[in-house]
């Protein structure tokens, strides 16, 4: 076996199991499922030559491929972002503590802070959203267009019950509030827990067509969690709360190894 037969088997391995983790993070693997019982009922049928059985497999195989494609449509299509990601072949094999990026203002995470644990001393639901290198341009469009400095009485009032713009996400561009009332796609992480609402599933949602950090303060309960790549860091506390996100922001190290594995099936943790 040659150095180029290893360099092959590695990457293969390792594009089949993020192949599998992707699938396993969505409506697709119960089809992989379903396709797999298909397969054992059609080695069954050639067994015992059931003909006819073979016959409308064979027929409807072409017509199934197109109709899977159209079905996961937004499945494809969210897989191949995440691979047009310009930090996505680096964040693989990546040795570097280092991670460029808008560096995050101390000031505004302040405020954030402090805006946050208000509202979650009172359980007033929020949903804010720290864009970072992927454009968010789409879901800002689909809100009020504020165009601020970040304040925590500012994001205390647009969150405030009853008030025009407290439904929906803020977004928040270069240490400013650039919109209000914007609609986040809603996560179909079949992982996620039962008991999330839509908040949750709006802020795992955005997380995972983007590189975006989002913000998470429950009306029901007051907790204040993270979402970052798909993964919801709950439990979160006034001291861990900063910290978290400047772990997880573009100016923060994370972590010295290869991280490829890093954090194989978890897709919910708990700072508690």
């Amino acid at each position: 076996m040659t150095v180029t037969d290893v360099i092959e088997i590695a990457i293969i391995a390792i594009l089949i199991y993020y192949i599998m983790d992707w699938f396993k993070k969505t409506r697709a693997w119960t089809l992989i499922k379903g396709i797999l019982v298909l397969l054992l009922f059609t080695g069954i049928a050639m067994i015992f030559q059931f003909n006819t059985i073979l016959w409308i497999f064979k027929n409807t195989i072409s017509v199934g491929v197109i109709a899977v494609i159209i079905i996961f449509q937004p499945e494809f299509r969210r897989a191949l972002e995440q691979l047009g990601r310009k930090n996505f072949i680096s964040s693989l094999f990546t040795m570097d503590d280092s991670k460029s990026g808008r560096v995050l203002d101390r000031k505004m995470l302040n405020e954030i802070t402090k805006a946050t644990f208000a509202m979650a001393e009172v359980k007033t639901g929020a949903l804010i959203v720290l864009e970072q290198d992927v454009r968010l341009g789409d879901y800002e469009r689909t809100g009020i267009t504020i165009d601020a400095e970040v304040s925590s009485q500012l994001l205390i009032n647009i969150f405030e019950h009853n008030t025009p713009l407290h439904d929906g996400a803020v977004l928040i561009r270069d240490n400013r509030i650039v919109s209000a009332t914007c609609y986040l796609p809603l996560s179909d992480n079949l992982d996620i827990n039962k008991s999330l609402g839509t908040r949750h599933r709006a802020g795992i949602g955005v997380s995972e067509v983007s590189d975006s950090i989002t913000v998470i303060v429950s009306e029901e309960t007051g907790g204040v969690s993270l979402a970052y790549n798909g993964t919801l860091y709950r439990g979160l506390t006034r001291e861990s709360f900063p910290k978290k996100i400047e772990e997880l922001s573009k100016n923060e190290p994370i972590t010295g190894k290869m991280k490829w594995w890093k954090g194989l099936g978890k897709h919910e943790k708990s700072n508690s």
